[in-house]
């Protein structure tokens, strides 16, 4: 296995002292393997934080992506990895990046109701409205894929504070409102309303 293989495999794995050992050599950091992974985005599948650290040091790009359109940044927005979330933004991630879908960051921890996430993001120039190919905002995805529980919830409100468009409808064009009132949640109703939904 050559040097830039052995880096992404204990990138992948965790092994921080495999990491040192070979950053120590001066090797072409962005190097992929049959997936497309470079280091930094088999580490941060694993949100191995400590290498994800050493990686960006040694100036891996955040913003590289594999060949599923997973970059650092993305994996961090949907997996909910706070810390790495930070890690990334620090190191110059590009929010306006999207994912295999035309999916925001945003978008992505919105439908897993990953609330600390979302806060983390909205203090960035993130679109808050981008529409992904299947015609969903951050605001559709957490209605129509959330549970309509506190999370979820707490996900709506956050995103109507930050300028949602309450009555963007989707392809369908069911507006979030809509949305809200077939799966019955009313918490959700009630925030939509105050926010002028219709």
């Amino acid at each position: 296995m050559t040097d830039s293989l052995l880096l992404i495999s204990a990138s992948e794995k965790g092994d921080v002292e495999t990491v040192k050992s070979i950053l120590k050599k001066n090797i072409y950091i962005h190097a992929q393997d049959k997936d497309g992974r470079c280091a930094l985005v088999a580490a941060a599948y694993g949100n191995h934080l400590e290498i994800v650290d050493l990686l960006i040091a040694a100036g891996a790009d955040v913003n590289m992506k594999d060949d599923t359109l997973q970059s650092a940044y993305l994996i961090s927005t949907s997996d909910g990895f706070i810390e790495l979330l930070r890690k990334t933004l620090k190191a110059g991630a590009d929010v306006r990046c999207t994912d295999s879908y035309n999916g925001t960051g945003l978008i992505r921890a919105a439908d897993r109701g990953h609330v600390e996430i979302i806060k983390e993001l909205l203090k960035t120039d993130i679109r808050v409205n981008h529409i992904n190919k299947i015609g969903w905002t951050a605001l559709h995805e957490a209605i129509i894929l959330g549970d309509g529980g506190e999370r979820h919830t707490e996900t709506v409100r956050l995103l109507t504070g930050a300028g949602a468009d309450v009555n963007l409808p989707d392809k369908e064009g069911i507006t979030p409102l809509k949305h809200a009132k077939n799966r019955n949640f009313t918490d959700i109703i009630e925030i939509l309303e105050n926010f002028g939904a219709r």
